[in-house]
């Protein structure tokens, strides 16, 4: 029929027939026969002559192990005799052959056992299989190993030439190329010096890293050739049992087949397959992989629980036996069914992580960095699509082995060891970077200016930096493991839960006892501030004040204004005077700001723990669903609270600059404003007042946003001209001279204000210009005034009016019935 020296071995095929060729050359050197043909019968293998045909023209693909696992040439379909079935003699089986539609390694395999049937050695083969398939799978295992190595030696080889061969033709005059990799920036450096402080895992290490990837790619190279393998031992297993069932002879009577007296019937020869079965060979597949995940992941199995040691026993279909010996036929069979047998002694220590390799092991050690346990990440998807694909080849009475063994071992790895080890590593890095005396320092010098992107400059708290990466890195895997979204949604929420509590800490220590902290934390004023026109400039970080302020906010400018000035007088201590304090509430908030977005953004890419369907009760059905859905309520909720507590923190900084100025006006109502001559210099305290504002703006610049900027000074002027008109009501009298000196004050005002770059400087002149307005109607006679109030009734209220005609001006006359007749016009 064919002769057994001439067994194809392509690809996964070749490997799988690797395990049983010692058989076929023994059985048929045994037999005494090199060539047969001809159906198994009842009384035995029918004998014929050679035909000549003791090889064939078929496939010869002698590649190692750990060459190309391509089954191309073994897929293709024919409907023709194999070649190496064409010099057999017709029978039964050889027709069936011919008519099977099956790829050509398939009938090779149906021949092989048919073979074996007809020689009565399914038993003896199943056992031998047994024996060759663990160090078969060892050895593609290993091969695959050096294989990938090799090309990665290559590739960095080819780097490192490549580099060379640039830098020399750069060498003579572009000098300037080679510098400027070194010259970096130095934000740049600073963000990359903070995460690597913040980070417990090396860049390579990381989600994206290198290693990452090259885990992936390794265990995806070596579980395809795996699949090629099971896929043969299922078309092996199923037609050994096919066989088995039918050649009870070849069960009942191995012994007589070799004249062998000394037949155990408890060794595998006893069992009609030889302890061979397609669960076997899973369990074996599932072993080894097993061992290599350990090997990558440096985790020494040494305490599986005595649960998977049953397990992978059920898997097998029979209890783990002790290597037997049998001395039919001078070979000797051995059968392990996994070698991560336990002891009592082992039981409950669970997995630890070991830097030490194997001494037997496979080689991973030259391809996989020292830091395996942050590997298992990349382990879970390459072994949840391996044992989907075994799934989808097992048949219907295996299917249900494909949903433990190794799955569940990587899924309880990574639950009761990565996950923990993950929040554990990481909330020490987020304690470490918001307790360090410089996580809440500011970064920058007053000089530079402020710019939206990190990459730029932008000054985020080196704390709340650190932070942010950490939380893109624990969300990172989430790509590598879906399935446990959830859990690592939780942990970057418990840590940024405890960045902000940090953060209102620092916000707490700056204006604690402070009255601008005070007036924020009353409903009315939040109420009024929350009406402000001017808060639409917190809404759009890039938004500004509408130079038409309508009626409406005019009003709410007012209403607050005068609940300002209702607080007077206004003691320095109360006020935070130092601006130390001020520049870290700016930062504050722009880095809470930049870490809400960054949140934010984390939604788009997102895989949301509902969008992910793993069945394991049926591994053939397990798939990953990507989405663009919403960030998780969780992280949304926490975006908020960081956004307010930035809220809170510009809106403490406009406050405590009004009641600044306020502090400041308030010398207008201990002075009067009767001057001999004309002052060529604004007041001292309008000329303090604007020293500090142009100072603050200075230190504040490289902190926030323009518009933020305009939020914090931007409600300075009306606070000012409010206490400018109502200070008139307490003077008692004021010349020409004086009136002069107030409008010198509101000009000089408003310059400060106008050189603020991000500032509406229209908006600060109609406010500033109402007060020079209002008090030189103090120069006008009355009938001029009262010719005023008619035409522009609606500038100023009545009580201001009124209070025009109570300060004494001198040189004015003011008729008795004054009062009567505005409020007369006013009444209109």
């Amino acid at each position: 029929m064919v002769d057994s020296e001439d067994i194809p071995t392509s690809g996964a095929t070749g490997r799988l027939v690797n395990s049983m060729q010692p058989l076929s050359r023994r059985t048929m050197s045994i037999k005494g026969e090199n060539h047969f043909s001809g159906p198994a019968t009842a009384d035995g293998i029918t004998k014929t002559s050679s035909v000549g045909c003791s090889s064939f023209d078929g496939p010869d693909d002698d590649s190692s192990l750990g060459g190309g696992c391509g089954r191309k040439d073994s897929k293709s379909f024919s409907c023709e005799i194999p070649i190496f079935l064409s010099c057999a003699t017709p029978d039964e089986f050889l027709e069936s052959m011919r008519k099977a539609d099956a790829p050509l390694n398939v009938k090779y395999l149906r021949t092989l056992v048919q073979c074996l049937s007809m020689l009565r050695k399914v038993a003896a083969a199943g056992a031998v299989i047994c024996q060759r398939v663990r160090p078969t799978i060892h050895d593609v295992i290993t091969s695959k190993i050096k294989s990938y190595a090799r090309e990665a030696s290559k590739s960095n080889i080819d780097k490192v030439a490549k580099r060379t061969a640039s830098d020399l033709s750069h060498s003579h005059g572009a000098v300037t190329c080679y510098q400027l990799p070194k010259q970096k920036k130095k934000n740049e450096a600073s963000t990359l010096a903070t995460q690597l402080v913040a980070s417990p895992i090396s860049p390579v290490m990381a989600p994206t890293g290198d290693a990452q990837h090259a885990a992936s790619q390794l265990l995806g190279s070596i579980f395809e050739c795996l699949v090629g393998i099971l896929e043969n031992h299922i078309t092996v297993g199923e037609l050994l049992e096919q066989k088995s069932s039918t050649d009870v002879d070849s069960v009942n009577t191995p012994h007589g087949a070799n004249g062998d007296t000394s037949w155990n019937p408890d060794s595998e020869y006893s069992q009609p397959t030889g302890g061979f079965s397609v669960a076997f060979s899973l369990s074996v597949v599932q072993s080894e992989c097993q061992q290599l995940l350990c090997e990558i992941l440096r985790a020494t199995p040494e305490a599986a629980t005595a649960d998977a040691a049953v397990q992978t026993a059920r898997l097998a279909n029979k209890d783990p036996v002790k290597e037997k010996r049998d001395g039919s036929e001078g070979l000797s069979f051995a059968f392990r069914v996994t070698d991560a047998a336990i002891s009592a002694q082992n039981e409950g220590q669970g997995w630890r992580r070991n830097p030490a390799v194997p001494q037997e092991g496979y080689g991973t050690a030259s391809i996989i960095p020292d830091q395996g346990i942050f590997l298992a990440a990349s382990v879970y998807r390459p072994v949840f699509e391996f044992m989907n694909k075994i799934g989808l080849m097992l048949p219907r009475k295996y299917s249900q082995l494909g949903n433990d063994g190794l799955l569940a071992f990587v899924n309880n790895f990574l639950k009761e060891h990565f996950l923990p080890a993950i929040f554990v590593d990481y909330r020490k890095c987020v304690q470490q970077a918001i307790s360090s005396p410089a996580a809440f320092r500011p970064r920058v010098n007053a000089t530079s200016v402020y710019s939206s992107l990190v990459e730029n400059g932008r000054p985020v708290l080196q704390g709340l930096l650190a932070v942010d990466i950490i939380a893109k890195e624990v969300l990172g895997w989430v790509q590598l493991m879906p399935i446990y979204a959830a859990e690592l949604v939780e942990y970057v929420r418990t840590f940024l839960e405890r960045t902000h509590e940090r953060c209102r800490a620092s916000y707490m220590e700056a204006v604690l006892e402070k009255q601008s902290y005070i007036l924020l934390s009353r409903s009315d004023v939040e109420s009024l501030m929350c009406l402000d026109p001017a808060n639409a400039s917190l809404q759009n970080s890039f938004g500004q004040l509408d130079n038409d302020i309508p009626d409406a906010g005019i009003e709410v400018e007012i209403e607050l204004s005068d609940l300002l000035l209702d607080m007077c007088p206004i003691k320095q201590e109360n006020l935070i005077h130092d601006d130390q304090k001020l520049i870290l509430l700016a930062s504050l908030s722009d880095s809470l700001e930049y870490l809400a977005d960054s949140v934010e953004r984390l939604g788009e890419s997102f895989i949301s723990p509902s969008t992910i369907s793993e069945n394991k009760s049926d591994i053939h059905q397990s798939h990953h669903t990507r989405t663009t859905s919403a960030i998780p309520k969780s992280l949304a909720s926490l975006a908020n609270e960081y956004r307010r507590l930035a809220t809170d923190c510009v809106r403490v900084l406009r406050l405590e600059m009004q009641l600044e100025t306020i502090y400041h006006m308030q010398e207008m109502t201990k002075r009067e404003y009767v001057e001999d001559q004309d002052a060529e210099d604004p007041d001292d305290f309008i000329i303090s007042l604007t020293t500090q504002i142009a100072r603050r703006d200075e230190e504040m610049a490289p902190y926030i946003a323009e518009s933020k900027r305009n939020y914090v000074f931007g409600g300075i002027s009306s606070v000012a001209a409010n206490a400018s008109i109502k200070a008139l009501a307490l003077m008692k009298s004021i010349n020409l001279l004086g009136v002069q000196q107030i409008c010198r004050n509101s000009i000089a005002l408003e310059q400060a204000l106008a050189a603020i770059p991000s500032i509406d400087s229209e908006a600060v002149q109609q406010r500033l210009d109402r007060v020079r307005t209002f008090y030189e109607l103090l120069n006008l006679p009355f009938e001029s005034l009262l010719g005023f109030i008619a035409e522009q009734e609606y500038i100023f209220s009545a009580k201001e009016y009124l209070s025009i005609l109570k300060v004494n001006v001198p040189g004015r006359e003011i008729p008795m019935d004054a009062e009567r007749r505005i409020s007369q016009i006013l009444s209109h």
